[in-house]
């Protein structure tokens, strides 16, 4: 019998992750590499298992993600999006305690843009009145 596999894909800024989730012993692997190694920080490794730990679902799973784009952050953003929309795929009865935590809303900020004789987005150079 074929294992049965959901795939999801979340982003965040300019990060997007495919995520694949399959039956297993809660194994999280991204970039081919395991969690701890891949980030650093507690609390972006705390952020990505949200998802599961709402669910139930946090030893029954292993999740497979190669994520690409961005700085860290929105890496751990579009994994928790990804692995959100994965556990909707597998189980629709999980879609309402999803949306209520906000894991399935795509955060939609992203960096604004420079501007023409400006130092930034919104930043000025300095005026100089002499």
């Amino acid at each position: 019998m074929a294992e049965i596999k959901y795939n999801a894909t979340g982003r965040r800024k300019t990060s997007v992750a495919r995520v694949i989730m399959f039956p297993g012993n809660g194994q999280i692997v991204v970039n081919k590499k395991p969690l701890d190694t891949y980030f650093p920080r507690e609390t972006l490794r705390m952020m990505i298992r949200q998802p599961l730990e709402l669910t139930g679902m946090t030893g029954k799973y292993n999740v497979s993600a190669s994520v690409d784009g961005g700085g860290l952050t929105g890496q751990a953003g579009a994994l928790r999006h990804g692995i959100s929309r994965a556990l909707v795929s597998m189980d629709n009865d999980l879609k309402l305690k999803l949306k209520k935590e906000g894991f399935l809303t795509r955060d939609p900020r992203e960096k604004e843009r420079k501007k023409y004789g400006q130092k930034g987005a919104r930043k000025r150079f300095q005026f100089s009145k002499r």
